[in-house]
């Protein structure tokens, strides 16, 4: 049985981001550095998520852990 994602928040997380960064999103939704992985997952069947932004601006990474689209949001959150 897999394990399910902790729901950090019912909507997106802004983030300010930098064009060729990486970024390790949190999917298990226990990090205490939403949206990133702090290793909260150990122990667990989830890993980080390794984004990299294609441009400097806003992203919107996912607080639900239920998106299609992760690591960024697709509006899941509105259907829990």
């Amino acid at each position: 049985m897999a394990d399910s994602p902790v729901v950090a928040q019912k909507s997106p997380y802004a983030v300010e981001v930098e064009a060729g960064k990486t970024y390790y999103w949190c999917a298990c939704g226990r990090s205490k550095s939403q949206p990133f992985c702090d290793g909260s997952h150990a122990g667990t069947s989830f890993e980080p998520v390794a984004h990299v932004a294609p441009t400097s601006g806003t992203a919107y990474f996912c607080g639900c852990k239920h998106s299609a689209g992760a690591p960024l949001c697709d509006g899941a959150h509105s259907k829990l």
